[in-house]
């Protein structure tokens, strides 16, 4: 397959893309290929490597139960989807530092020297940042993981609609979370389509780029 090729089929899932809100209430996702799409999702890139995203899979009745009321004009979603995907932002994400460093060394990745040198630096700064400077890393870190995710499912054949309207006040500990811990930053549903849904109008580039 040439490079053009490959651009014209990663254009065509870019803009193949809807926003889908109602979906086949009968269909669902196996778990094996939900956690597939994370998987590859997951390769998204992030401040220090850190990886901070949290996935919470609600696939379930009672799950779902649990969330309807959190999810304010946003139900039909929830009722119909494959699975609604919480995605939260972990406030103590370089706690994995060392986990994470020490198997890129083990898999010939990064010498042993670097890991050390970029160890001591996350593991000394880290700790210190204010709340809302983390607050803002690890949510721009699981908004590049949610846009590879529905991304990825639009290659697996699937819709997703991203939700921010919900209780973010209640989520985490709705779900077993530690809300101190754990921030919410968006929820996806995902599943088979029941509707084509619309293609939205874009502002050009010449609208949304300066330059200097």
């Amino acid at each position: 397959m040439t490079t053009t090729m490959k651009n014209n089929d990663f254009t065509h899932i870019m803009k193949g893309r809807r926003s889908i809100r109602a979906y086949d209430p009968a269909f669902k996702i196996s778990r094996e290929e939900l956690k597939e799409m994370i998987e590859e999702a997951a390769t998204a890139p992030s401040s220090a490597n850190l990886q901070p995203w949290r996935i919470v899979v609600v696939e379930s009745e009672e799950g779902k139960n649990t969330l309807r009321p959190l999810i304010r004009f946003n139900t039909q979603q929830n009722d119909t989807s494959s699975a609604m995907l919480l995605v939260f932002g972990d406030m103590k994400s370089y706690e994995y530092a060392e986990e994470i460093f020490n198997a890129a060394v083990e898999q010939g990745k990064m010498p042993p020297e670097v890991r050390d040198r970029q160890l001591e630096s996350i593991l000394t700064i880290y700790p210190t940042l204010p709340k809302e400077v983390v607050n803002d890393i690890v949510k721009v870190d699981s908004g590049l993981l949610a846009m590879q995710l529905m991304l990825t499912a639009r290659a697996h054949g699937y819709d997703t609609n991203p939700i921010g309207g919900f209780e973010t006040d209640q989520i985490a500990a709705a779900f077993g979370l530690d809300p101190e811990r754990y921030t919410p930053v968006l929820i996806l549903a995902i599943g088979k389509a029941e509707e084509e849904g619309y293609e939205s109008v874009r502002l050009s580039a010449d609208k949304i780029t300066f330059w200097k």
